[in-house]
């Protein structure tokens, strides 16, 4: 999304030519192997570890750093390749990430328009508030799968990573619309 914007953005007129089918489906095929790669080496690296009994993970899903507390057997391999896979994919997304969003913040600032710079940071502020919730949480459960923080917290960060934010994206991105925005405001006048 962040290549998107950057193209409707810095180039519209490009727009259709830049971000064509061909274009779109190696973005999503390369993002699909990455995330395939990252997942095969976890899990068979996770599947190698001996496991103590009981063998009841202490979480709502099967998410590894809870799995990897339940580890007999040294996960120190394991841990080594979630922090490496997740790091590689975390600076990878934000260098593009923050890379377009540069040339965008460069290209809005050379806008004449008042309205036309509102407009521009608008389409963008939904995609990078959406960006750093998620980011921000995921960080937080993956890149430091060894720290003991408590069960609960932990539990409430992966509650909130896999469902508020998929819950709050539609919100954030439909308070683009003018129509939703007049009708949330005619909301909140008459309850107040």
């Amino acid at each position: 999304m962040a290549y998107d914007r950057y193209t409707a953005i810095c180039y519209p007129l490009l727009y259709h030519a830049t971000m064509s089918k061909v274009r779109c489906v190696l973005m999503v095929t390369g993002c699909y192997l990455g995330g395939l790669v990252n997942m095969v080496a976890v899990t068979s690296s996770i599947t190698q570890l001996s496991f103590c009994p009981p063998r009841v993970l202490p979480h709502f899903f099967c998410d590894i750093p809870p799995l990897l507390a339940l580890a007999c057997s040294d996960p120190w391999i394991t841990q080594l390749l979630v922090v490496g896979c997740g790091g590689f994919t975390l600076i990878t997304s934000v260098v593009v990430i923050l890379v377009s969003y540069l040339y965008v913040l460069m290209t809005i600032l050379g806008i004449p328009s008042a309205s036309g710079k509102h407009k521009a940071f608008s389409t963008c502020a939904s995609h990078l508030t959406a960006v750093g919730l998620y980011y921000g949480t995921t960080m937080y459960t993956y890149l430091e799968p060894s720290r003991h923080g408590s069960q609960a917290g932990n539990q409430m960060v992966s509650v909130f990573y896999t469902t508020v934010i998929p819950m709050l994206n539609p919100l954030i991105y439909s308070l683009r619309n003018q129509e939703v925005k007049a009708a949330l405001w005619k909301i909140l006048r008459r309850h107040r």
